[in-house]
């Protein structure tokens, strides 16, 4: 039975937004197994391998031993090879909320270990993620809740906790906690610190561990969000993860990473969400699945919200070069060089381990300036004009298979349709027509045909469309 082609085209919206997108055989492929099945396979990572064989590319990447396989190299590779894509997407999700970063801590052992953390509750129980986070040395370090002791608390980790991580600052106009609750807050997370660091010689750094200090804690009671005890951490927790606030936060988050681009969240007390709609309807879910990340998700991947925002979101630079990386083809297979995707990232404003504050990257229109953009459609011009990359050579068989010759509109949709059935303006589309007749027939045989499909390419991804996903 033929594929409609609007379920390949909204199968290519779901791998781009639950992934890191797709070869259009894939694509296809997916559909033909039905929507709905493949949104089950996502949020269930567990239940399928990765594919990947990382015995064989800890041979040709020697950094990546036990005790610095946290390099950020590493991750991107997952992110190209890996099977499970939510899984990798749910990493960069939660690395740009519940933020560290490498040029405070200098620890990669210790940075990885959070990601992997990620990997494994990041499509859990909310509440189970912030008691994971609070624990773990990555950011007991980073925002010093290790200073932080029984009569002399430090609100860092306590005030991050409540308006980055779990509430925000305010909602409908109105503040969702006092100073007060912060110090409170604070205080129940005294005594939560590290270990003292293995030395670094003879063996290499090892990961910082996460210690609790019954006689550092302060065990008096407080009073946090209208409720009175004698708290510690997973009780302000418990507190947090019931508020109405923490399901709209949550809500918006996964609403402006999957969906659509929407307002900073320093803007969230006092502008509405973008979609009220859909908002309440993650909320709705938050409180009936138990915070339960997965629950909204599959919520959220089935609703006519996600599937009719094709195109509203632009893309990150991770997301821009690993897509890139994916429908290409290239590494599969481990070779040198691979720091080189690394530092791309780096150019366009998003790299690895490295946000640039605790609030994480400003997304949307904030990922576009002069400099980055120019990296941006460079790095991925450059590579999908080259037909040595197999992903390209596919693209360039598929549009020859269509006959002996194929006109300048057959071209340019096909091009369009193996990028993942990108939609371009009008004007846009007949630019690309009349740059694909060039005077010249188009025949598929000839010497010259896959300079022109590269070139059709090229222009298409030097688009302002093709800047979103």
């Amino acid at each position: 039975m033929a594929i409609a082609e609007k379920d390949i085209a909204l199968m290519a919206h779901l791998m781009r937004r639950a992934g890191f997108g797709a070869q259009y055989d894939e694509i296809k492929a997916k559909a033909a197994n039905g929507y709905e099945q493949t949104v089950e396979e996502l949020l269930n990572p567990q239940d399928h391998p990765d594919g990947m064989d990382l015995d064989l590319a800890e041979r040709y990447f020697l950094d990546w031993n036990h005790h610095v396989r946290g390099v950020p190299e590493y991750h991107a590779w997952r992110m190209i090879n890996s099977k499970r894509q939510l899984e990798e997407k749910m990493i960069l999700f939660w690395h740009g909320i519940l933020c560290i970063s490498d040029s405070k801590l200098q620890s990669y052992p210790t940075e990885h270990n959070e990601l992997e953390m990620f990997r494994r509750c990041g499509l859990g129980s909310f509440r189970d993620l912030l008691v994971e986070i609070s624990r773990d040395p990555a950011m007991v370090y980073y925002l010093d809740n290790c200073l932080s002791h029984k009569g002399a608390i430090n609100e860092n980790y306590g005030r991050e906790l409540l308006e980055l991580f779990s509430m925000g600052v305010g909602m409908d106009g109105k503040f969702n906690y006092t100073e007060d609750d912060v110090k409170e807050c604070a205080r129940a997370f005294t005594g939560w610190t590290i270990a003292n660091s293995i030395p670094q010689q003879p063996y290499g750094r090892y990961a910082a561990t996460f210690l609790y200090n019954p006689d550092d804690h302060d065990d008096e009671e407080k009073t946090f969000l209208g409720e009175t005890g004698r708290f510690n951490g997973e009780d302000v927790i418990d507190i947090i993860v019931k508020q109405p606030a923490t399901a709209r936060f949550v809500s918006r988050h996964l609403y402006n990473f999957f969906v659509a681009d929407d307002v900073e969240v320093p803007a969230w007390m006092d502008t509405p969400p973008r979609d009220p709609e859909t908002i309440t309807m993650l909320e709705t879910e938050y409180f009936r699945s138990g915070y339960n990340i997965r629950s909204m998700l599959r919520v959220l991947f089935n609703s006519d919200a996600f599937k009719n925002a094709r195109f509203s979101k632009i893309k990150s630079p991770i997301e821009t070069i690993i897509g890139t990386l994916r429908l290409i083809g290239d590494w599969t297979t481990p070779k040198p060089g691979l720091e080189f995707i690394f530092d791309e990232m780096k150019y366009m404003g998003q790299e690895i381990l490295n946000p640039p504050s605790v609030e994480g990257w400003h997304t949307g229109r904030e990922w576009i300036d002069g400099g980055t953009l120019a990296h941006r459609i460079n790095f991925v011009a450059d590579a999908v004009c080259d037909p040595n990359y197999p992903g390209i050579q596919e693209i360039i068989n598929k549009l020859a298979a269509k006959g002996p010759t194929i006109s300048p509109e057959d071209m340019v949709s096909g091009c369009l349709q193996m990028l993942g059935d990108y939609e371009m303006a009008d004007a846009t589309c007949s630019m690309l027509v009349a740059h694909a007749e060039n005077g010249a027939e188009l025949r598929t045989d000839a010497e010259e045909f896959p300079t022109r499909v590269g070139q059709t390419l090229q222009m298409i991804v030097a688009t302002k469309e093709y800047l979103y996903a």
